[in-house]
């Protein structure tokens, strides 16, 4: 296909296609509706691997709330409380805080130091037995060993 000068700008451009648009006549179909009138929505950014997943330890980091929903945390509890005791006790909303911010700090700490156990073992991915070697590593105290 031959180069048509552009006279205006100066740099070369393609001839136009059937449809009348540049390029190699590949224009938008015959059939359809006109897109004149309406407005373009921008594209939603797209960021690199792993670029996320540092903005959200960033947010979190940042935050002093709560990570795990209060009403499931309080279904789990009162479920575990009727399975160990047998009969359905009555809890203060303030006994359950309490209990929640003090199993988020245990889980925030043992995953920090499972991930200091794949970091050991030249990895970046958390596995199972990174948590296994942290409980065990910390003790019978605080990796809340099962007896």
């Amino acid at each position: 296909m031959p180069r048509v000068r552009n006279t205006q700008s100066g740099s070369p451009a393609r001839a136009a296609g059937p449809a009348g648009t540049p390029g190699r006549g590949r224009g938008a179909p015959a059939a359809g509706p006109s897109r004149a009138g309406q407005a373009r929505t921008p594209k939603k950014r797209r960021f690199r691997p792993g670029t996320r997943a540092l903005m959200e330890i960033r947010k979190y980091q940042k935050s002093t709330k709560l990570l795990l929903r209060k009403l499931p945390f309080s279904r789990v509890v009162r479920e575990i409380c009727q399975e160990v005791g047998g009969t359905d006790l009555r809890w203060q909303a303030y006994a359950i805080m309490a209990l929640q911010e003090a199993a988020e700090a245990f889980l925030v700490g043992l995953l920090e130091d499972a991930n200091l156990c794949a970091l050991h073992a030249k990895r970046v991915t958390l596995m199972p037995r990174d948590i296994q070697l942290a409980r065990r590593i910390r003790g019978p105290e605080k990796g809340f060993a099962a007896t």
